[in-house]
């Protein structure tokens, strides 16, 4: 790493450690959560967000505990550790049918409680989306209908709403070693810029959106006691006007005091067989994109992450350093704390390399790269003032 980015993750690191060390240590400038309750731990892992995207970026991997190709259920097992030998840094899962026996793609909710227990002991970071049923229908998160409107405060589906999220608490609340909450990064209500989810744009109003994304981040920290979440705002790339990427970006943002996480979903620029621009087109957009929700994440003292990302089937058996790593490292305005895959379900839908397919060798040079760090390079995430990086 050069001297210039190790003086900058140093100063931003003692600025960040000062901020959230304890009361009578102040800076302007210093960026603390949402939650000013939060966890020590919760607050130690957002400090280490930022030393990170100095340094590189995590690499997450959805449901990479629970299956893989051909696989299901095992222990101690993931398709990217049968690759690499470690786990991904970044462990994402989700609660859609949460209150049930199984989520919304078959994972018992037992076993991921247990899975996401390990992780954090390892030294590992859990994430969670929510694929949430409409409350207004009771249908899949795909339904449409006036559903967000309708879930606030006054609407016909608002008890079932708060049901959900007492669901969704409890589950949280769960996720404890001991009397420690494990700190989990949650990115409610996701890719709202698109049509396909029943909180989406078209479907519902911006300012309904922006008033139930707050109601959530308030019931969650406030009713229900909830003080090691980190909340992550997601759009859709496919949806962002290039042309105008901030106010794009923007759309539905709910505020600074209600977001932690600048994220960003992107499959569009990757290889999305939806995308017709040529491959020199797809990687500059990338780019800019990647630089643009940096150059936000800085301005609102926030850290920026690729919260979504893939190429379905991984066809290209050089797109983990020639499609994904090697535009992040090409301008060093692009700063992001982890980076995730979509899920292994099928050999025709998976994200991740596993044993034999043709993209494992390109993802083992992925995998040794100075810059992306997996579980086995993490280390003291949940601390302050202690070495992070063992790689």
């Amino acid at each position: 790493m050069k001297l210039q980015n190790h003086m900058n993750a140093v100063i931003r690191w003692i600025t960040l450690t000062l901020a959230v060390a304890g009361p009578g240590i102040q800076f302007a400038d210093a960026q603390t959560l949402i939650d000013k309750k939060a966890t020590k731990e919760t607050k130690a892992l957002y400090a280490n967000l930022f030393r990170i995207a100095e340094q590189g970026f995590m690499f997450g991997h959805q449901d990479t505990d629970a299956y893989g190709v051909k696989w299901k259920g095992g222990d101690n097992r993931s398709d990217v550790k049968d690759v690499t030998g470690a786990y991904p840094a970044v462990h994402g899962w989700d609660l859609g049918k949460v209150g049930q026996t199984h989520n919304l793609d078959s994972v018992p909710f037992d076993r991921m409680l247990e899975w996401i227990k390990a992780t954090y002991q390892r030294g590992g970071v859990n994430t969670i989306s929510w694929h949430q049923d409409n409350p207004l229908t009771g249908e899949s998160t795909w339904s449409k209908g006036e559903a967000v409107k309708e879930s606030l405060p006054g609407g016909k589906a608002h008890g079932q709403y708060r049901r959900d999220l007492d669901l969704l608490a409890d589950f949280i609340s769960k996720c404890k070693v001991g009397n420690t909450a494990i700190p989990i990064i949650f990115r409610p209500l996701h890719e709202h810029n698109g049509d396909w989810f029943w909180w989406g744009k078209g479907i519902a109003k911006e300012e309904d959106y922006i008033k139930l994304w707050r109601y959530t981040v308030d019931y969650l920290r406030t009713e229900k006691n909830l003080h090691n979440l980190i909340y992550s705002f997601s759009p859709d790339r496919s949806r962002i006007d290039m042309k105008n990427f901030k106010k794009s970006y923007l759309y539905a943002y709910p505020g600074d005091d209600y977001v932690d996480i600048i994220g960003y979903d992107n499959y569009w620029d990757v290889g999305s067989k939806y995308n017709r621009q040529n491959a020199d087109s797809r990687r500059n957009d990338l780019i800019t994109g990647l630089k643009n929700i940096t150059a936000i994440a800085a301005e609102k003292n926030k850290v920026a992450a690729l919260t979504e990302t893939g190429l379905e089937a991984v066809t290209d058996p050089t797109w983990f350093t020639q499609v994904l790593l090697d535009p992040i490292k090409s301008d060093p305005a692009i700063k992001l704390a982890w980076v995730l895959v979509w899920r292994n379900g099928r050999e025709d839908h998976h994200y991740a390399p596993y044993k034999g397919h043709a993209s494992e060798a390109d993802f083992l040079t992925f995998f040794s790269d100075e810059t992306t760090f997996f579980e086995s390079d993490i280390q003291n995430i949940y601390q302050l003032n202690k070495n992070l990086i063992n790689k």
